[in-house]
């Protein structure tokens, strides 16, 4: 047996991923498989034949390179895989102790971490309340879709992932279940199962939905997706698809980039992601987590609700400009600042 230091990068790039492969979502492992094989594929150029030729310079060499290719948030998680492959190799004892520590994993300028792009509170109160009010579109899948996730601020994966039964009309909420054994998996497992309450008028419009325009199938393990398709239950992208239709502003008023609806190409199936205007479901969990905190809910309720740590909402989702965060959410206490006294 080969001892651990003559594995090829290739081989231990395998291994490292078949090893995550039981600690991550199907998502989550394409993202290491690919970040890996862009760095393995690099070592291969560069004759690197095993890990044990892996140094702080040959690490300093590669993020030059991709440095010079990436945006910095980018740069950012690319380095950090790479630190935690290095660091799988040293648990296996195939380089030395503390080499991930010359991983470089290079900081984010502030404001760069993600995208600022949402769907604004302002586009989705246009949008849900043409779709309340229309009854040609009431309760239709893009209606209850955008109800959903706005309300909800879940992630794509984790409404694809809802069944007919996760929805409670009566108790007026929808539970998220982990089922990674039939093809859905939430983010963070079962970490990631809740309840979540819903709004009287987010609870009728998914009851609409699935009295009038549900698609009766069932997907590939005999389960009744809540929002299905002909052919059972819809794929993440055409979930993306769905939501990009439904977050159109031609929808509710005249397109703000002067086109005519009945002849624009964005309105096509294919098409809508391309408008300037329309939404993917991160940027509508995006929007709705910054509509929570403008509205005061409780920052430990909306991390239960949404899924996701304080932390991380403050820092990736919680897109409120300074003076809204102002007007929304501190000028209402300015009284208590007062010193006349009652």
């Amino acid at each position: 047996m080969d001892a651990p230091a003559e594995l090829s990068p290739r081989d231990a790039w395998d291994r490292y991923v078949s090893r995550r492969s039981t600690e991550t979502t199907a998502g989550s492992q394409k993202t290491y498989h690919y970040r890996l094989k862009l760095f393995v594929e690099w070592c291969e150029e560069n004759n690197i034949q095993t890990v044990s030729e892996f140094s702080g310079w040959l690490f300093e060499q590669y993020e030059s390179k991709r440095a010079g290719e990436l945006a910095a948030s980018t740069l950012n998680g690319e380095m950090q895989t790479i630190k935690n492959f290095v660091e799988y190799l040293e648990r296996i004892e195939a380089v030395d102790e503390d080499l991930s520590e010359k991983v470089h994993v290079p900081i984010v300028p502030e404001g760069e971490e993600a995208s600022d792009v949402k769907l604004s509170t302002e586009d989705a109160r246009a949008l849900l309340t043409y779709y309340r009010n229309n009854e040609d579109v009431y309760g239709r899948k893009h209606h209850a879709l955008l109800e959903l996730l706005w309300h909800s601020g879940a992630r794509l994966g984790a409404v694809r992932g809802l069944d007919v039964r996760d929805f409670d009309e009566h108790a007026k909420l929808v539970t998220f279940t982990h089922r990674p054994e039939s093809d859905t998996p939430l983010k963070n497992k079962r970490h990631g199962e809740r309840a979540v309450a819903l709004h009287d008028e987010v609870v009728d419009a998914i009851s609409n939905y699935l009295t009038h325009h549900r698609w009766e199938t069932h997907d590939d393990h005999g389960r009744q997706p809540l929002f299905s398709t002909a052919k059972g239950r819809p794929s993440r992208n055409t979930i993306r698809v769905w939501c990009y239709q439904a977050t159109l502003p031609c929808l509710h008023s005249d397109c703000p980039h002067g086109h005519e609806r009945e002849t624009c190409e964005f309105t096509e199936f294919n098409s809508a992601s391309k408008c300037p205007s329309s939404r993917s479901p991160h940027q509508v969990r995006t929007g709705s987590i910054t509509w929570h905190r403008d509205c005061e809910f409780p920052r430990s309720v909306t991390s239960e609700r949404v899924n996701a740590s304080q932390r991380v909402i403050d820092r990736h989702y919680d897109k409120s400009t300074h003076r809204d965060r102002m007007e929304h959410r501190r000028r209402p206490h300015l009284d208590k600042l007062s010193l006349d006294d009652e």
